[in-house]
């Protein structure tokens, strides 16, 4: 991977539990792989409990709490998946607030899996074409998104660019595709 991410830092916004681990370690390796520093946004400081699938995994320090974050300290954010996590964030006003601030700004958003749900939350879907988890297309589509079925989608045509992926299995494409858009955005 020849992009690289030196002195960029990017936000990985997650819930207090629910975060499907491996939707936030794998991006999370890649973005330090390639030199840039992931840091961990959460609604509640402390730790994040992760998952995987329905089964309790590892736990996460959290770097600042969402109040407590400037969209102006981050150059991108990755919105991991799982069924709770942003279940939960989007019941979050400061959540949901933190996200509609980087689309606002022009900064690039990865969400994969359910993370899609935010960004309907967020409003910031409508005439925008995006995959995710199968169970989310009818929110996507309710909310003016056009969903595709592809591993990942890289959507330019509003304020910001979006990158979306359907599932763990797509991390492989996800991961790869977010870092060639990151460091484009700072090009």
């Amino acid at each position: 991977m020849p992009e690289e991410l030196n002195n960029h830092t990017i936000a990985f916004l997650v819930a207090p539990e629910g975060t499907e681990q491996v939707e936030l370690t794998e991006p999370w390796k890649t973005v330090e792989a390639v030199g840039g520093a992931p840091k961990l946004v959460s609604t509640d400081g402390g730790t994040i409990q992760a998952f995987d699938h329905l089964d309790k995994a590892d736990t996460f320090p959290v770097d600042v709490t969402v109040a407590d974050a400037s969209v102006d300290d981050f150059d991108a954010l990755v919105l991991p998946g799982g069924v709770a996590n942003p279940d939960f964030l989007r019941t979050d006003d400061a959540a949901v607030a933190f996200i509609k601030a980087f689309v606002d700004a022009g900064k690039p958003v990865a969400a994969i899996c359910h993370a899609p749900w935010t960004l309907v939350e967020a409003n910031v879907v409508k005439g925008r074409t995006l995959t995710s988890y199968p169970s989310v297309r009818t929110d996507l589509r309710n909310a003016g998104a056009t969903w595709v079925d592809e591993e990942v989608v890289v959507d330019r045509s509003g304020p910001n660019t979006l990158i979306t992926s359907r599932n763990p299995d797509d991390l492989p494409a996800f991961t790869a595709t977010l870092i060639i858009e990151f460091a484009k955005s700072r090009a």
